[in-house]
């Protein structure tokens, strides 16, 4: 899903960096464009990955970034020597890294997997369905390892200011269908609005379609950057539900009411550490490492964390530090 792997606003990287990268990336590596990350130790002094060395990469949006910070954060107090990559521009960096062998490890996402790297247009509502599809068709395609998926899924949602869903009684998108027509007003950018599996089959699913008088008729709708949305949403204008991502920071910040996708519409887009199967088998004690990581990370943490990078201005490797401090599980 391109906005899965680019994150709109959140995204872009300057176009000499962009370049550079690419260029790098084709000719003798990968290289960090975002900076280091903080030194620390497992409590107790533990190093069960003694004399590792890995390299971790991320895509550039925050929450990749956050992501990889908090990898490669852990994973060096744990005794690896690690290598941070992180904050690879798009999709084709990181991945292709990881493809070639120059990044051993990255966070990605389960309707990613399944979508953008494998063309398949199954919809599976079941989250732990679609990690296994995923997990067997990585490993036998490209040996990479699809870990356990964390307790965080970064797909597509619609939400309300919350005074606008206590007011309407709103809590899922069935809910939103049975309003008065007048009340069913979106804001939404255009390439969701012309995704296949975007607004318009959203609203056929929910028996609402778009463009009659007794669905959604077009002026209903409003298109406007991506950025837009959230503070549209957030005061009910010109629209009373917005498209947004369920772990974007403004979500927590701008208290907005996530609305249910009851009849599992969205594909899921679990964050999953992905490994090479060279190197989980040369480091097993990855599993239980990442999976540390990988269990503790909700919908609502990932929100606040982004909220601290993109809305506070914090750095991403203080974020990550700060974090794993707060989890106890570095010192």
């Amino acid at each position: 899903m391109s906005s899965r792997l680019v994150k709109s606003a959140r995204a872009q990287r300057v176009t000499l960096i962009c370049a550079l990268l690419a260029a790098l990336l084709s000719g003798c590596g990968l290289v960090s464009s975002s900076g280091t990350f903080h030194s620390a130790s497992l409590p107790g002094g533990a190093q069960p990955l003694d004399g590792a060395k890995l390299v971790v990469t991320s895509k550039s949006f925050t929450e990749g970034v956050l992501l990889g910070k908090i990898t490669a954060t852990y994973l060096a107090a744990a005794g690896a020597s690690v290598t941070d990559l992180t904050g690879a521009p798009g999709s084709a960096s990181s991945r292709q890294a990881q493809l070639n062998g120059d990044a051993d490890i990255l966070w990605e996402y389960t309707g990613t997997g399944w979508v953008n790297y494998h063309n398949e247009t199954e919809t599976i509502a079941d989250p732990h369905e679609l990690w296994q599809r995923v997990h067997d068709v990585e490993k036998s395609d490209h040996d990479l390892e699809w870990l356990p998926p964390s307790n965080f899924n970064d797909t597509y949602a619609f939400a309300a200011s919350t005074p606008t869903a206590e007011r309407l009684k709103v809590k899922t998108l069935t809910d939103v269908a049975a309003l008065p027509v007048a009340d069913r007003t979106f804001c939404v950018d255009d390439e969701f609005f012309s995704r296949s599996d975007g607004f318009i089959p959203m609203l056929q699913k929910y028996g609402i379609p778009y463009n009659d008088a007794n669905g959604v008729p077009s002026g209903n709708v409003t298109r406007m950057d991506a950025g837009v949305v959230y503070p549209a949403t957030a005061k009910s204008s010109p629209c009373n539900f917005g498209m947004v991502y369920t772990t974007d920071g403004r979500v927590k910040n701008l208290n907005l009411a996530v609305l249910e996708d009851d009849k599992k519409f969205f594909l899921p887009y679990s964050g999953t550490a992905v490994v090479r199967g060279a190197i989980i088998e040369r480091y097993p004690a990855l599993r239980e490492l990442l999976g540390t990581i990988s269990e503790r990370l909700t919908d609502q943490l990932m929100q606040e964390l982004n909220g601290r990078v993109d809305i506070d201005g914090e750095d991403p490797s203080d974020v990550a530090y700060d974090w794993l401090k707060s989890e106890k599980l570095i010192e």
